[in-house]
């Protein structure tokens, strides 16, 4: 589990086939987790700054993979006594998103970003979203283009700042949208949902 708070950068040194070679200066163990831009993969190997992770085929054919080239997001997984200053991330990215409008305002940088509108019901306007494994929050929801205000902190120090228009980002919804839409679609109620129902499934969180 992550919480969306990049604080590092690495350099991939190598993608071929499975096998992503990243040098950092985390020194994770082997069989630690540790998400790249966003998505959860398993140290296999460490030496000198460098460590491998393996990208199952699943994982290729839904992200946004041209962009483990160069600099990249890295977060290495939460400790239980680690603070939550994000969000609760899972490294399990749902759809791809397309960067369609960057504009500046007062207090940081707008990104207007379109995905898969079947996502919709997990995309709720001031709730959490985690692009390319930041923890962000959308400002507000229109058809398929969500909005998020980027603040100059965050800008500066994650790769934001190198974004540009018609860029692909990795997206993953937040969890407890995930599961609140799962169960509610699994129910077999033939009525509405009460809020009742829904207070229950919060709770277990």
């Amino acid at each position: 589990m992550f919480s969306g708070l990049v604080k590092t950068i690495g350099i991939v040194k190598k993608f071929s086939g499975e096998t992503i070679t990243i040098q950092s200066d985390i020194k994770p163990k082997i069989g630690a987790s540790i998400a790249v831009n966003g998505i959860c993969l398993t140290v296999t190997r460490y030496k000198d700054g460098e460590f491998d992770a393996i990208l199952s085929k699943e994982s290729r054919d839904n992200i946004a993979i041209e962009n483990l080239k160069g600099k990249v997001h890295l977060e290495e997984a939460l400790m239980l006594n680690d603070r939550l200053d994000g969000h609760i991330v899972q490294g399990h990215i749902d759809c791809i998103g397309i960067i369609t409008k960057i504009q500046q305002n007062e207090n940081g940088v707008d990104f207007y970003i379109r995905f898969n509108q079947e996502k919709a019901p997990l995309i709720v306007p001031k709730g959490s979203i985690a692009i390319d494994g930041i923890s962000l929050t959308i400002n507000s929801l229109q058809n398929d283009v969500f909005k998020l205000t980027i603040i100059p902190h965050t800008f500066y120090n994650t790769l934001f700042h190198t974004y540009k228009i018609n860029r692909r980002v990795n997206i993953e919804t937040d969890i407890i949208n995930r599961s609140i839409h799962h169960i509610l679609q699994h129910t077999q109620r033939k009525s509405t949902p009460k809020w009742s129902d829904i207070d229950s499934i919060l709770s277990s969180y």
